[in-house]
């Protein structure tokens, strides 16, 4: 089963004036455009994502919709609990993952936790592969998703996500 980990976009700067509730702190609006982008060159490389779970903070949301948009068909977003801060998104993952399934899930939520996900996926515990806001991997799992279950396919930085995004952009403006 392919698993995508991807970290929120870049939001505001926590401030407890302006966020009582750090759970509602939202995209910026420069992260938004950037996240847009990457969002495109992540569907360049993933053409088919089949299903979006994302954590219940305002940023992730936020990134699951534009992830989504990115995708004709968009596919469906889940609000996940576990995927939030400090959350067990392994356990909520191996509870739905089933082997054979080839259904494309994307995880959408923050560090340190998608970082040390995707290192227990692939390596077991005490290993991290922290993603870089807008940032994404995929991970293969065989079977139950569990330790060291699964295989790093590929890991890419924000930057790498926006500048085949921009690509996208412009060809598609050129065949209008």
């Amino acid at each position: 089963m392919p698993i995508l980990l991807l970290r929120h976009g870049p939001a505001g700067n926590a401030d407890p004036r302006r966020y009582p509730d750090d759970r509602e702190r939202a995209l910026t609006s420069l992260g938004k455009k950037r996240t847009r982008r990457a969002m495109r060159g992540l569907a360049s490389f993933e053409p088919v994502v089949d299903r979006v779970w994302t954590s219940p903070l305002v940023r992730a949301r936020e990134t699951a919709a534009l992830l989504a948009r990115a995708y004709d068909p968009p596919p469906p977003i889940t609000v996940i609990e576990a995927l939030g801060p400090g959350g067990d998104a392994l356990a909520a993952l191996a509870a739905e993952a089933h082997a054979g399934v080839k259904e494309t899930l994307v995880l959408v939520g923050h560090e340190p936790d998608l970082g040390l996900l995707a290192g227990r996926l692939v390596a077991g515990p005490g290993i991290a592969l922290p993603l870089k806001k807008a940032g994404a991997c995929r991970i293969d799992l065989v079977g139950k998703a569990r330790r060291g279950a699964g295989t790093l396919e590929w890991f890419f930085t924000p930057r790498l996500l926006r500048r085949v995004g921009k690509g996208q952009a412009q060809e598609a403006n050129e065949e209008e």
